[in-house]
């Protein structure tokens, strides 16, 4: 079942088009990662599927439901965690969690909210004595409270250590497998890489690439790399390759025909191809790629 469906949407601010007829859609169980650098529409686009503001044209559904209509349905069903929460810093994670218990319908208890995000340890301490990243989980538990068939995460391991990221990621990976759509926003790509199975990369409000995440970096650039061997310049090899700090480099969709063909060419000659890499494609080089700089 489609769980999220966006068709030319659109949105702008005066005459800054933010969201410039982004299409694409969201099966539910499964993890998407909506990437761009900074200012590329991605937190525009969340608000306008969470039906926090109203787009300028195109069609949005949730769940089969507009998000701006049918707002009570929609946020009924979906959790939402985005990049700034503001909370009473001296309440309790517990009394927090209590506090948004009174608004969610069939709220999970706040112990369970609290373990589910790995902070069942801190449910008595002050708000303002957490860390961010226990902050950031905080966000995390009052977004799972109602059991959401949707989930939209913006963000949502900014400020945590390496062991509460990798938590975070199980606890994203087992709602997914239990059926639950997850709409991720992330500046981490190895989060991204880690977690989705589909992706949409954003600049300046347009998709410029999207699709399943292994078949989408198979069509990235690969690399072959080794060090340069005494006397043999890039002309002389028999693939277009570059010289970058001694090492030889060969950007290639096939590196693994590639690496097979230097490797022979260099057995020819009777040379070796020494420190020899062979990497496929990563997210962070797509991004690169496609999605900007910064």
């Amino acid at each position: 079942m489609t769980a999220i469906t966006v068709r030319d949407l659109r949105k702008s601010y005066g005459g800054f088009e933010a969201v410039r007829g982004v299409s694409f859609d969201v099966a539910a169980g499964e993890i998407f990662a909506l990437l761009g650098r900074n200012g590329a529409g991605k937190t525009t686009t969340v608000e306008l599927l969470a039906g926090f503001q109203r787009p300028d044209g195109g069609q949005v559904r949730v769940l089969g439901h507009d998000p701006v209509k049918d707002r009570r349905r929609v946020r009924q069903a979906c959790g939402i965690l985005l990049q700034e929460a503001g909370f009473f810093p001296d309440l309790t994670a517990a009394q927090t969690v209590e506090a948004w218990r009174a608004f969610t319908p069939a709220a999970r208890p706040a112990g369970e909210a609290l373990e589910l995000a790995g902070l069942g340890e801190k449910a008595g301490t002050k708000v303002r004595q957490l860390s961010g990243g226990e902050k950031r989980r905080l966000d995390l538990a009052l977004a799972l409270l109602g059991r959401p068939e949707v989930l939209f995460l913006d963000e949502p391991t900014t400020g945590m250590d390496p062991a509460a990221r990798q938590a975070t990621w199980q606890v994203v990976r087992d709602l997914a497998a239990d059926g639950t759509a997850v709409l991720l926003t992330t500046h981490y790509l190895e989060e991204a890489q880690q977690l989705a199975r589909s992706l949409a990369i954003l600049d300046r409000g347009e998709l410029v690439t999207s699709g399943g995440m292994a078949e989408t970096l198979a069509g990235g650039s690969g690399r072959v790399s080794f060090e340069a061997p005494p006397g043999v310049g890039p002309e002389d090899l028999p693939l277009p390759v570059t010289l970058e700090g001694g090492r030889m480099l060969c950007r290639t969709q096939d590196p693994d025909l590639a690496a097979q063909e230097l490797v022979g060419w260099a057995a020819a000659r009777g040379l070796r191809l020494r420190g020899l890499e062979v990497r496929t494609a990563s997210l962070e080089e797509l991004f690169l790629e496609v999605g900007g700089d910064a």
